[in-house]
Formats: C-alpha cells, structure tokens, sequence
C-alpha cells in the first residue's frame, strides 16, 4: 500500500499593534485562486473573513465546506485550514485578524466576572462559515468594525473594543452551543499551540524552551524539530521575533527609552536587542523610532483606569 501523503502545515505570523492588536486586510488583490493549495496554515490570531464575492471550497483539515458570496468566516488560530474558490473564479475576500484577549482585556480590568475565561472559546476551536439569514448580528458587527477600521474617525479604536466585545460573545455562545452538540472535547488543536499561546502572553518572561516542549507533551528534541517544521522558525528565534514586534509598536507608540523598551519585552543586553532588531525590522530601534513614531499625533484620554491612544487624523 503507497505511503499517504504528509499535509504541510504553513504557519502565518500576523503581525498585530500591541496597543490596538486589529488588522484589516481588505482591498481588490484580496482574491482567492481557484487552484488548491497542496498546504494548510495557522496562524496567530483569531481570522475573521467577509467573502465578498463568488464561492467555493474552505477547507478545515481533512474537512470541507462550501462559501458563497456575503458569508462570513472565524476560524481560531488552532485550526488548519485554507480556501479555494470555485472553478473559473477569484473570491473577492475582507480580513479581520484579531488577538481577542489582548483587545477585550481593558473591559476586564478590575472586575470578577465569573465567565471571563470563556471568552477565550472565541479564539480556540472555532471553524465557522456563517451565512447572513441564519446569523445576522454577526454580519452586521462585523460589517460595522471594517467600516470603523476603514474611515478612522476619532474614537475608532474605543468603537472596535465595544463591536468585538459583543462579536466574542455571540461567537462564544455558537462555540459553546456547537460543542454541547458533539459532546466531546475538541481535537483539532494543533500540538505546538501551547508553546505559540505561551509565548504569545509570556514573552517577557524568561523561561527555559523545555517549558515549551513540557507544555506540548513533547520531548525537547521533537518539540524543536517539529515546531521548526510548523512555523519555519526556531522556538527561540520565534520568541525573538514577537519581542522584537512588540518593541517596534513600543517605539512608534511611547516616548520610553530603548533601554527600557528592551528590558519590557524580556532582553537583558541592549547589545543582543539591538542586533535583534536591526536583523529582523531592517533598521536600528533608533531609526525605526525617528522614522515611524506617531508620539506628535496622539491624544491620550483615560477609561476604566486604562490608558488609550486615539490617533488623530492629520489636517491636509
């Protein structure tokens, strides 16, 4: 009997504002092919997708679904998946990616909500394609966030947290109510998305990569090696990476020192971040800062305790 065929597993590493952790991507060379990808892929947020146009195939690991034009999708960063339009066609798609827990956390400051923790059901073990009739809250959130993320007008940021509040709640609810259906526990996470989830929320933190290969169930030397074969990247070079992304958002966002910023996201030698840097943004901490600081056009306004940035529109 041949040998079947390993699926490759790409890994996506969107790279998010640490302040305001929202990405659109939206735009007319957003067009899915019509050719299937021979890969799958994860990635390191939560996907939120709006088919605009035609249909076709998304594929959930060995699973397939049909999309048409005005669905929406969420798929968690624990799902491989990918898309492929129908033949003789190019979807037209809008993404939203998101990290869900970094943006609702300021409704959370200070409180004891019981149930918290189920927001992060709107981030794990979700494969959604939801059609407007069946699920129309949802398309109208997300309908209203792009709009927001598009015009910018003062607020935005504020507006967004408030729509994807409501958008992880009624996400969680179908979550929730999907897995009382199957009533199992879900089987798709990918082995490595502990360490990447670890990472993501502890990447100031000093902690030896046999934490990550423990957390995994994973001996040191096959967590390396199938991580690498995953992301494309070390486990340490990965972790390097998101420290360095997140210094680069502190940069253009505050007026701390590098020193400082470079001791926030966990280096411990200004030279070691330096380098880092320069290797991974192109460009020394200082002239990334010279460059892209945004310090001249913001307002800052406090809520709930928490200090937000509003980012002003410039007078042309």
């Amino acid at each position: 009997m041949p040998r079947q065929k390993k699926t490759v597993i790409e890994f996506r590493d969107y790279d998010l504002p640490v302040h305001f952790p929202v990405l659109l991507l939206t735009g007319e060379h957003w067009r899915i092919s019509d050719v299937p990808s021979g890969r799958l892929h994860i990635h390191n947020c939560l996907e939120i997708g709006i088919c605009e146009t035609d249909s076709g195939i998304m594929k959930f690991e060995d699973t397939s679904f049909p999309f048409q034009a005005g669905d929406i999708t969420a798929v968690s960063c624990d799902i491989p998946h990918t898309t492929c339009s129908a033949p003789g066609t190019n979807s037209k798609w809008s993404y939203l990616f998101v990290d869900m827990g970094e943006l609702l956390h300021p409704f959370f400051y200070g409180t004891d909500l019981h149930n918290v923790e189920l927001f992060s059901v709107s981030e794990h073990h979700l494969n959604l394609i939801m059609g407007k009739e069946k699920y129309p809250v949802i398309h109208s959130l997300v309908y209203e966030i792009m709009e927001e993320m598009i015009h910018k007008e003062a607020g935005y940021e504020l507006a967004v947290r408030g729509l994807f509040l409501t958008l992880a709640s009624n996400l969680m609810r179908i979550a929730v109510h999907n897995q009382k259906k199957k009533d199992q526990p879900p089987e798709n996470a990918l082995v490595i998305a502990p360490a990447l989830e670890f990472i993501r929320y502890h990447y100031m933190e000093d902690f030896p990569m046999e934490h990550l290969a423990d957390l995994c169930g994973l001996s040191p030397t096959h967590f390396r090696r199938l991580f690498s074969s995953i992301t494309g990247k070390r486990p340490l070079d990965h972790l390097n990476t998101t420290r360095i992304r997140k210094a680069a958002d502190l940069l253009r966002m505050t007026e701390d020192s590098v020193l400082s910023i470079s001791e926030r996201v966990g280096f411990h030698s200004i030279s070691s971040f330096n380098r880092y840097f320069l290797a991974i943004m192109g460009k020394s901490p200082r002239d990334w800062r010279k460059q892209m600081s945004i310090i001249k056009d913001q307002s800052l306004f406090k809520y709930n305790g928490w200090m937000y940035a509003e980012i002003l529109k410039k007078n042309e």
